[in-house]
């Protein structure tokens, strides 16, 4: 069984800072792209950054030079730093990884919540 386990989430002022965390755990042999999503209320979730195994990144336009992913291939672990926080930021997010165990799937979080607010 494969798990994916986020934490850092909290509260934020505005131009604050925040690092999320995710751990994948289990049967695992290989993982490719590993990623992070946001869904705020109200609206479909959506890419905020992903990043494959050998670095490769893309980030969506909102977050570009704010937002930074990096990740441990020893350890399975995905981080996003945020740097300068907006309101428009708060969400939850999930942490996405198509992780080659028994089978080849994809697999998310359970999410963690992001508030910005003053």
């Amino acid at each position: 069984q494969v798990q994916l386990v986020e934490s850092g989430g909290g509260l934020v002022q505005p131009g604050g800072s925040l690092r999320l965390s995710c751990a994948a755990s289990g049967s695992i042999f290989n993982i490719y792209d590993m990623g992070w999503y946001r869904q705020a209320p109200g609206k479909q979730r959506e890419l905020v950054a992903r990043i494959t195994r050998s670095g490769s990144t893309n980030y969506a336009d909102s977050v570009k030079g704010r937002f930074t992913i990096s990740r441990d291939n020893a350890k399975n672990w995905v981080y996003l730093q945020m740097n300068s926080l907006k309101p428009e930021d708060t969400a939850v997010y999930y942490c996405n990884a198509y992780i080659l165990g028994v089978t080849m799937n994809g697999y998310w979080g359970q999410g963690t919540q992001v508030t910005v607010s003053s």
